[in-house]
């Protein structure tokens, strides 16, 4: 199927490991069983979710060190196109511990400092890279500025950015909008909503208003938000999308957001509208959480999923 372009844009990507213990204790030496490495990182997950959904796409990473190296080699070896930028320091790894009882612990740690040069160089080369629709996603190395994204989206011009970031460039983008930097969809999860707006977000309503207030404010030209199990929302100037998928057997909530922008993303880079993009992003989110570990999306999953979506257009 034709698409445009698509670049994803991963900053501090992590060397994920996933693993089982019987029990999570302090004290005694607990020995993980049946450990898989996977390349990690917002960007790099979104890349692996379009991949495995059979689009094209380039994955431009961070990658420093003997984990760097490793990253490359897995990423590469699920057949992803990747891009590599030589990132100071080490790259950083991750690890997603379940027990027996089935919860699940996520320890991360912080990834190298960057200096100013270093973010220079960084947007520099990913606009050299960018051809289409770029996926700006995940978290900012230590001593990035907060405004890396909007300095993006202004070098990249026409409103082509996808954001879905954490932490200080989230409260940037959010608390002080570029007119000069538009962005094209901001995302984010409940959590981050919630910090955003100062207060809960507990009904659908209440996240839709939230959007709303942030595309009326400049922020982007789409806001999307997660609300948990009951699907995520979809706002613009002349949209408001509620998307609920159906209840599906949760094994891992890991990925189900890098899913949602993989095929989000994908959806809108075939041509297909806002809606469609919502519907086949919420099918991947829950194809998601139905697979083990740090694993994404599956197609055959989503594909399943997708007839069982529900989408409504609410009241504004």
């Amino acid at each position: 199927m034709a698409q445009t372009p698509i670049l994803t844009v991963t900053l501090n990507p992590a060397l994920d490991l996933s693993a089982r213990v019987p029990e999570m204790v302090a004290g005694p030496k607990l020995r993980m069983t049946d450990p898989v490495y996977e390349p990690g990182g917002g960007g790099v997950n979104v890349a692996r979710a379009i991949n495995a959904l059979d689009g094209q796409v380039r994955a431009w990473v961070a990658l420093g060190g003997s984990t760097g190296a490793q990253h490359y080699a897995l990423l590469h070896a699920q057949g992803v196109d990747v891009h590599q930028f030589d990132a100071p320091g080490d790259t950083r790894q991750s690890w997603a511990i379940t027990d027996g009882q089935g919860q699940q612990f996520r320890l991360q740690l912080p990834g190298a400092d960057w200096t100013q040069t270093d973010a220079d160089r960084a947007l520099a080369d990913i606009v050299a890279q960018a051809a289409g629709l770029v996926v700006l996603s995940g978290s900012q190395p230590p001593g990035m500025d907060g405004a890396f994204p909007q300095q993006l989206a202004r070098a990249l011009h026409a409103g082509r950015l996808v954001l879905d970031t954490s932490g200080a460039a989230l409260a940037q983008v959010v608390g002080q909008p570029d007119p000069a930097a538009p962005l094209h969809v901001l995302r984010l999860d409940q959590a981050e909503a919630e910090e955003q707006a100062a207060h809960p977000l507990p009904q659908v309503a209440d996240v839709l208003e939230f959007a709303q207030k942030l595309v009326a404010r400049g922020v982007a030209a789409h806001v999307c938000i997660a609300h948990g199990a009951n699907g995520s929302v979809l706002a613009g100037r002349d949209l408001a999308l509620h998307c609920r998928p159906p209840q599906v057997q949760v094994a891992s909530k890991v990925g189900a957001g890098d899913s949602f922008t993989g095929a989000f993303t994908l959806s809108l880079a075939r041509g297909q509208d806002m809606a469609q993009a919502l519907l086949t992003g919420t099918a991947a989110a829950a194809a998601a959480v139905m697979t083990d570990g740090t694993a994404l999306c599956r197609r055959a999953d989503m594909q399943a999923i997708l007839p069982e979506c529900t989408l409504q257009t609410l009241r504004a």
